[in-house]
């Protein structure tokens, strides 16, 4: 499993196959049969794996940060693992660590007073965050606030006149100026999610 997780982070789920994890342990791809049946079900094992890594919400404190922390836990995880994001919610046949975690998050939303459509909608909605994010983050050209720099002085602000983009050549100007790192924004747009939901728990 940690030879096909290897696989699939270095080339894509595209990439995987029972013949090309067979030759990558150096093994006849039928003997991977003895293990699992197809594909479908060597992804299904992959995906728990990826459940397994990510943080659950913890009992011993409150909602807000034990969801808090299972995000960045996730997003984490999966930019370790960027090929599981449109994998996540498509298994038909979860693992034991994907209903483990999804029982804890469940948990932990309806034990602070969510109603069960309610901590659904919550769910969905920071899940479908962390989940964009992520996706996002990896179409940047950049990696680090210092290359976000180097971009921004030397590709980004030539392309943005004052005279013709006043907005947003000040924006590009007053951000590096500030030494603007993107990877806060994770941060700030969970913490007003969190905000956002805490009105809608009941104590029913």
């Amino acid at each position: 499993m940690v030879e096909a997780l290897r696989l699939a982070d270095s080339e894509g789920v595209d990439g995987l196959s029972m013949r090309r994890l067979a030759g990558v342990l150096d093994a006849g791809a039928m003997s991977l049969y003895h293990y699992v049946a197809n594909k479908d079900e060597l992804l299904d094992a992959m995906i728990d794996r990826v459940f397994e890594e990510i943080e659950l919400p913890s009992e011993a404190t409150d909602w807000q940060s034990a969801m808090r922390r299972r995000a960045v836990s996730a997003r984490q995880v999966l930019v370790a693992h960027p090929w599981a994001i449109g994998l996540m919610e498509s298994r038909t046949s979860p693992g034991p660590a994907n209903l483990r975690h999804r029982e804890a998050v469940t948990a932990c939303l309806r034990k602070a007073g969510f109603s069960v459509v309610m901590a659904t909608h919550a769910n969905w909605l920071l899940d479908s965050y962390v989940y964009g994010f992520v996706l996002q983050e990896a179409s940047l050209p950049f990696d680090t606030a210092d290359e976000l720099a180097d971009l921004t002085e030397g590709v980004y602000l030539p392309q943005l006149p004052a005279d013709e983009f006043p907005y947003l050549n000040e924006s590009a100007a007053a951000l590096l100026a500030a030494g603007y790192d993107p990877a806060d924004e994770f941060i700030f747009g969970l913490d007003l999610v969190l905000a956002a939901l805490e009105p809608l728990r009941t104590s029913a």
